[in-house]
């Protein structure tokens, strides 16, 4: 990948979240997918007595037992990042811990017994890591987790062997995008032990230019070693895009504050917007904000629409309607609610 040095990375308004992911394993019980329903209940009972034994936790996080919830539900937690499909799948024997601010999720019998999962907005990767590793310190205190000398911990996929550490973070990457050089990134990135996806993760298609950085790399290395490679990467990579930024908006000013202007007019009035344009559009007018083009938009605001809009999250807010156009009727009304659209003066 290029080395750039000539502008200080602005990561603060392109990186969206930063995440931390730890899985681990109990000694000496097979893997979730080789559970019984019957046993892998028992398993979050397991997890459950460990983790909220700790008066820290047992006043600010709750358990969300999928088994007992709907597939709409379910659904709806994935849109909000706090799952994954793989423990969906498996929503007959698996369940969730989460806190208030649904910064940390703890996956109980996803593809692992346990995942550790935090979540931090912006580029804040070390303070993720503090917060998993203080958690997966509490699980050790009571728990045995299948751990090797020479490998590490133990996972259901080999791929995670080692530290079992995966972060990553969520960044909005338009104007690479827009000058066809993702294909570049995507190649210079599994050069260096990195994988890039969707705003779902893995298997997800990318929507709204946004896409998933992490780390593929567990064995070798510790996880400050992890940590920092991906930090290296993604630094990088933010000045790649605002070094195209710069230049686009050089050459390209009345066409870029086009392409915003018209995204901001449809979304403030248009009567129905389906998911993936919808997206394309938000996408459109945080470049907007993130360029200085559009004022008075808070980034977080943003943040919010990318869960809200989803389908599943509006159902569950609005009576679990089934009909799609029922669905783009709401998530249109919502976006006009929410965005409060001002210009600079041209």
């Amino acid at each position: 990948m290029e080395e750039i040095n000539n502008i200080q990375p602005n990561s603060d308004s392109l990186v969206l979240t930063s995440r931390v992911r730890l899985a681990r394993n109990i000694d000496k019980i097979v893997f979730p997918h080789k559970l019984s329903d019957s046993d892998g209940k028992d398993l979050v009972k397991m997890v459950e007595d460990a983790f909220y034994c700790n008066d820290e936790y047992s006043k600010d996080y709750e358990t969300i037992r999928l088994w007992e919830q709907d597939k709409i539900t379910q659904r709806s937690y994935f849109e909000r990042h706090l799952i994954s499909n793989n423990i969906i799948n498996n929503s007959k024997k698996s369940a969730f811990i989460y806190n208030k601010d649904e910064t940390v999720c703890l996956m109980i019998n996803e593809e692992d017994h346990l995942r550790i999962q935090c979540i931090n907005p912006g580029y804040n990767l070390d303070d993720a890591f503090e917060v998993a590793n203080k958690i997966d310190d509490i699980f050790e205190e009571t728990l045995n987790f299948a751990f090797n000398e020479e490998y590490g911990f133990l996972t259901s996929c080999p791929t995670n062997i080692g530290t079992a550490l995966r972060a990553s973070v969520m960044i909005h990457l338009p104007v690479i995008t827009l000058n066809h050089k993702m294909q570049g990134v995507i190649y210079a990135l599994s050069q260096l032990g990195m994988t890039i996806r969707g705003l779902y993760g893995e298997g997800s298609k990318v929507s709204g230019n946004i896409y998933q950085i992490s780390n593929q790399i567990t064995l070798g290395i510790t996880e400050e070693e992890a940590l920092n490679n991906l930090k290296t990467v993604v630094n990088q990579i933010v000045n790649q895009e605002n070094i195209a930024r710069e230049v686009a908006y050089k050459n390209y000013k009345y066409e870029i504050e086009d392409r915003v202007y018209r995204a901001s007019g449809v979304l403030k009035s248009a009567i129905l917007l389906s998911t993936q344009e919808c997206l394309k559009l938000l996408s459109d007018v945080r470049m907007g904000c993130e360029m200085g083009i559009i004022e008075d938009i808070n980034i977080q605001t943003l943040n919010d629409l990318l869960i809200e809009i989803q389908p599943a999250t509006i159902q569950r807010n609005n009576g679990k309607i089934k009909s799609s156009k029922s669905i783009n009727l709401i998530r249109a009304d919502l976006v006009k609610n929410k965005l409060k659209i001002n210009y600079k003066n041209k």
